[in-house]
């Protein structure tokens, strides 16, 4: 049994939901989000709530009961608060700089690298070796956050590269004489 499932999704004043058929559409003071529900769970909208609960017992209609309830709940989430994802620049020469809307990245490459941000995803640097990832949407928050931290990730002897806001980076001792 879901432990999250069972949970109902509370909607705040302020937001509107609309479940038509079975996409679910919610506008609030930050914008507006849309998902479309699996075939394996119903949902209910009623008195300020999304309820979600499964069609069946299979194993996928039990596995997808959790996660669509998630993904409703971050849509709330979304348009009321907002995402955020911090990442910090850990190396000698190691930078970060806004171009328009896109990041100049220095890493210790031969050349800079220019990310181009996703529509929907805004991004600011307030020092150069912090770059803070904010949105609506929690997945793109984080596929945005997940592709600038592949450029270059932390490495275990010195630590060196790009990590998010507080990640342990597990050291390894170096060469022994």
């Amino acid at each position: 049994m879901s432990r999250i499932g069972k949970q109902t999704v509370q909607i705040p004043a302020g937001v509107d939901a609309n479940l038509n058929d079975r996409v679910l559409t919610i506008k609030g003071p930050k914008g507006s989000l849309d998902m479309s529900f699996v075939n394996e769970v119903d949902v209910k909208l009623e008195n300020g709530e999304i309820t979600v609960s499964p069609r069946g017992d299979s194993k996928r209609a039990r596995s997808m009961w959790g996660m669509q309830r998630t993904l409703a709940s971050n849509l709330v989430v979304g348009v009321t608060e907002g995402f955020t994802k911090t990442l910090e620049l850990n190396g000698v020469g190691y930078r970060a700089q806004m171009h328009g809307k896109n990041v100049n990245l220095q890493l210790g490459f031969s050349h800079d690298i220019l990310y181009e941000v996703a529509a929907g995803v805004e991004v600011k640097c307030p020092n150069q070796t912090t770059i803070v990832i904010s949105g609506i949407d929690k997945q793109k928050v984080g596929q945005v956050a997940a592709e600038i931290r592949s450029y270059r990730k932390p490495e275990p002897y010195k630590g060196k590269g790009v990590k998010y806001e507080g990640e342990y980076v597990f050291r390894k001792e170096g060469k022994k004489k």
